[in-house]
């Protein structure tokens, strides 16, 4: 381990049965995102490094956002999470505080939904491209989504101040 990988932690090691090890990984997944904004200042969150203008800020932004969608409307079925702009560019009123607790909002309402839909076979409740996809599905998205997205910030941390780790 070199001396600037600070950040590693070990996934979880929790296989208690399909919904716990599923949720287990999307928790681990959403804390790894979460950790690369540790420590760095507004100006740092927001430097766009890549040329599509990508920001730390601007994946937790986005990763708000589709919690919302996908929990929040899918499987919650909440008419009002339904229409979102999944864009990353962070609207320049918003502080990164305020960016980084609403997608803690945005992941402890899901985690909500996520507790009273005990069964991850059940269909959603919104129907995704005209079917009923399970609950399961939308944990295997989000799971996925969530985990390309911190390899993403990944890479913008180690650009930014050299910090590398899981």
């Amino acid at each position: 381990m070199t001396e600037t990988e600070t950040q590693r932690r070990p996934v979880p090691f929790d296989d208690n049965g399909e919904s716990d090890t599923a949720l287990a990984f999307l928790a681990f997944a959403r804390e790894c995102v979460v950790k690369k904004t540790d420590g760095l200042t507004e100006e740092q969150l927001r430097r766009a490094l890549v040329p599509t203008g990508t920001s730390l800020l601007g994946l937790v932004h986005h990763l708000a956002t589709a919690e919302l969608h996908w929990f929040g409307h899918h499987v919650a079925g909440r008419a009002e999470d339904e229409q979102h702009d999944f864009g990353m560019d962070v609207p320049a009123e918003l502080t990164a505080d305020q960016v980084l607790a609403r997608y803690r909002a945005a992941i402890a309402a899901s985690d909500a939904v996520l507790r009273s839909s005990e069964d991850l076979t059940r269909p959603v409740a919104l129907p995704i491209r005209d079917e009923y996809l399970s609950v399961r599905w939308v944990v295997a998205h989000m799971t996925s989504e969530t985990a390309r997205h911190a390899g993403h910030a990944d890479i913008l941390r180690e650009q930014i101040d050299g910090v590398t780790g899981r």
